[in-house]
């Protein structure tokens, strides 16, 4: 009998006993994970893991709580709770392909671990695991994102589009119908219509921007194709005979938001010995355009469609699409909390709101936090309801969540070709520069520059949301020190008046025959870009709670009246006898955004006040105003002018900013500015007011003189009740 060194390296002496040693899976980390099982929530859940394009289960020998750790970490939670075995999430299907798995519970991905290796096991679907998941997200999991990979290998289904064959669609702007074509590796293919369906039909259009799909009147499109086929010349004939020419076949449910996560067959199973496609034609789609999208001689939708989309709606998205979600729910506006948020759930609010599918489903308030209440937590939609409050879901106020968990979108939108009619030019960045445009001009499509008469921010924010820049960070009036193109520096556009919400500035209002009062060159419109941008909220639960009378003397308000913080009755009164009736709150302003506010100007420019003994940024940062209830003023209101300083911020972060001392100012993200009742100027005078029901109004950043991320949530609104002596505030509500 022989015998074996000390030394003998343990794995060929594993080789020589016929004995496979364990493996560590030959992968970069790529392999998919999920979740699955009847009634099981986003965080738990049988795991099964996709390779070879088929998804399969892991055996429960050998597995533990690091391995469960490790698969949670990989598919975004902080940690695992436990794990199940013997099919607790019930049996699976197909491959079990991975058992006697064994991690050590620092590996970034479970391919990183041992195990017997791909589709090696001795085990029954009976032994199927589970795993139960925190259900907190990692910090950096920031979002589900749509995959074009076609299965393991790498490849990719690159695009997809719609090519128009009927005359009338090609005169179309917006391509709607037409034969669907697929970029694959670099190059563009047709896609069989054998086995193609509304499914099938319902995915392209999503991926294309357009919330459905209609019926195609296929024999016409038969007629034509096989007309080709019989012209001697036609080139088509020839290259339908290649199989590089075809996708072969697809199979999607409709839920997917790519088509590289349906069912795809490039070529014919024995590859290049048989055809692809024989006997079929290319397949046709025919998309609906959302409301926003359709042509303006098309007729609205009906009202019960527009009454399901005001329902649901996106808060400070830089592009059209994107945006926080936020539901309607018993006359109130709130989030929805990120836990169980995915793509499916993400595309019926796409769709609902006319977009196509979702192509990011964000997590952690990545596009800011709201005030107010979460209403829903725990979305899990199938992927064909109508609206999002078709989905089962839990009550947001059960969850725990906070605001940092507020859930955000990203919807596939139709590519209008904005984007390539406007640029910058001269800039120090590719963020900044003279606006450029392409409008027609006697028939010929010409580039030029726009007249900065009356530009502004409304006109800066659609500009860079047309260059898909995100925010405008400036509107700049004046622009002699950055060079436009060369024959293009004559202004095509002017008079240009945007509301804010336009995808282009050749859908805002504008002159007819261009009219510049200072004509090119030196004062052409200009704008710098940002990719985030401040969000100020008034909290109009602070207002309403803080809401009082003052019967002031006027022996007290020399100070005040020397700012112009009273009605103009109180130059006629005989100072310093008398009193002023003063409406007194406190204002908290919360900035939700994700970059600091900051004042426009620099500190030269700031105005020392006397009353408050410090300078002010911004000389009016907020309107105070008291309405009728159809909206005309009934005290003059104030125009309040602000120091602008971080009053407190969250456990944890530091206060950036501060007034004392001729600091510097701003709020920073996630901080708060109060404005406490007892502060001078901190008031409507409502002297002159009889007693009735009113409006109180307060408008933040009035002149959108500082960029943000929503202007819709700047101006607070409550039903005022005034008997003459007492007051009351109720319904004080934000950007509704």
């Amino acid at each position: 009998m022989w015998s074996l060194p000390a030394a003998f390296p343990p794995l060929l002496l594993l080789l020589l006993l016929g004995q496979t040693p364990p493996s560590r899976l030959q992968s970069l980390s790529t392999m998919k994970l999920r979740l699955v099982g009847p009634g099981s929530r986003p965080e738990e859940g049988r795991l099964e893991v996709l390779h070879q394009g088929q998804w399969g289960t892991v055996c429960d020998d050998d597995f533990a709580l690091q391995e469960a750790t490790v698969a949670c970490r990989q598919l975004g939670f902080e940690a695992a709770l436990t794990w199940a075995h013997s099919a607790k999430y019930g049996p699976g299907e197909g491959p079990i392909w991975l058992d006697n798995v064994h991690c050590v519970g620092t590996e970034s991905s479970l391919d990183q671990c041992r195990s017997n290796g791909w589709g090696v096991s001795d085990c029954s679907h009976s032994e199927d695991v589970g795993v139960v998941c925190h259900p907190q997200r990692q910090r950096g999991y920031l979002s589900e994102r749509v995959s074009n990979a076609l299965g393991p290998q790498g490849r990719r289904l690159e695009e997809v589009r719609l090519k128009p064959i009927l005359a009338s669609a090609k005169r179309q702007s917006l391509v709607t119908e037409g034969a669907v074509e697929v970029k694959y590796e670099g190059h563009w293919r047709q896609v069989c219509d054998q086995g193609w369906t509304r499914n099938n039909s319902r995915v392209v259009c999503g991926m294309l921007g357009f919330p459905s799909e209609a019926p195609v009147v296929s024999h016409y499109y038969r007629k034509v194709w096989n007309s080709k086929m019989k012209d001697p010349k036609s080139r088509l004939k020839s290259l339908t005979k290649k199989n590089s020419f075809w996708i072969h076949r697809v199979n999607c449910l409709g839920t997917e938001p790519h088509m590289a996560n349906c069912q795809v067959q490039v070529a014919p199973a024995q590859g290049k010995l048989r055809p692809a496609c024989p006997g079929g034609m290319h397949a046709v789609v025919s998309c609906v355009a959302g409301p926003r999208f359709r042509p303006l001689k098309e007729k609205p939708g009906s009202k019960e469609s527009w009454a399901e989309e005001t329902r649901v709606r996106l808060r400070s998205g830089a592009q059209v699409g994107e945006g926080r979600v936020e539901v309607l729910r018993n006359r109130r506006w709130g989030t929805v909390c990120d836990h169980g948020w995915n793509l499916i759930s993400a595309s019926v609010v796409c769709r609902q709101l006319g977009f196509g599918s979702a192509r990011e489903a964000l997590f952690g308030a990545q596009l800011g936090q709201a005030l107010g209440p979460i209403h829903l937590s725990e979305v899990r939609c199938g992927g064909y309801e109508r609206t999002l409050s078709d989905c089962p879901s839990l009550e947001g106020s059960q969850s725990g969540c906070q605001h940092d968990n507020d859930a955000a979108v990203r919807c596939n939108i139709p590519n209008l070709g904005f984007q390539d009619q406007v640029r910058l030019a001269g800039g120090r960045s590719p963020e900044e520069g003279v606006v450029e445009v392409q409008v027609d001009v006697n028939g010929v499509q010409r580039w030029g520059a726009v007249c900065s008469d009356h530009w502004g921010l409304s006109e800066a924010m659609v500009a860079c949301r047309q260059l898909g820049l995100g925010f405008a960070n400036h509107a700049i009036k004046d622009t002699w020190y950055w060079q436009g193109t060369p024959g293009a520096r004559e202004v095509v556009m002017s008079g240009v008046h945007c509301s804010g919400t336009e995808l282009a500035l050749q859908q805002c209002q504008r002159h007819g025959p261009v009219h510049c009062s200072h004509g090119a060159g030196h004062f052409s419109a200009g704008v710098s870009c940002t990719d985030s941008a401040a969000d100020l909220v008034l909290n109009a639960q602070l207002v309403q709670e803080t809401a009082y009378l003052e019967d002031r003397p006027l022996s007290q308000l020399y100070c005040a009246h020397e700012e112009n913080c009273l009605s103009r009755s109180a130059d006629r009164m005989d100072w310093p006898y008398g009193h002023r009736r003063l409406l007194r709150f406190s204002s908290q302003i919360h900035n939700l955004g994700r970059a600091d506010f900051r004042p426009k100007t620099g500190r030269h420019s700031w105005i020392w006040h006397q009353c408050h003994r410090h300078y002010h940024s911004i000389e009016v940062f907020t309107h105070y105003d008291l309405l009728t209830l159809n909206g005309s003023k009934v005290a003059e209101g104030h125009k309040a002018s602000f120091c602008l300083e971080d009053t407190s911020c969250p456990t944890g972060m530091q206060r950036r900013y501060a007034c004392a001392n001729f600091g510097e100012q701003g709020v920073t993200v996630g901080c708060w500015d109060t404005y406490r009742h007892d502060i001078d100027c901190q008031w409507v005078d409502i002297t002159d007011v009889g007693p009735g029901d009113y409006i109180f109004q307060v408008v933040v950043n009035p002149k959108l003189e500082v960029a943000e991320s929503d202007f819709s949530n700047n101006v607070m609104r409550c039903r005022c009740k005034y008997d003459g002596q007492r007051v009351w505030l109720h319904d004080c509500h934000t950007g509704d």
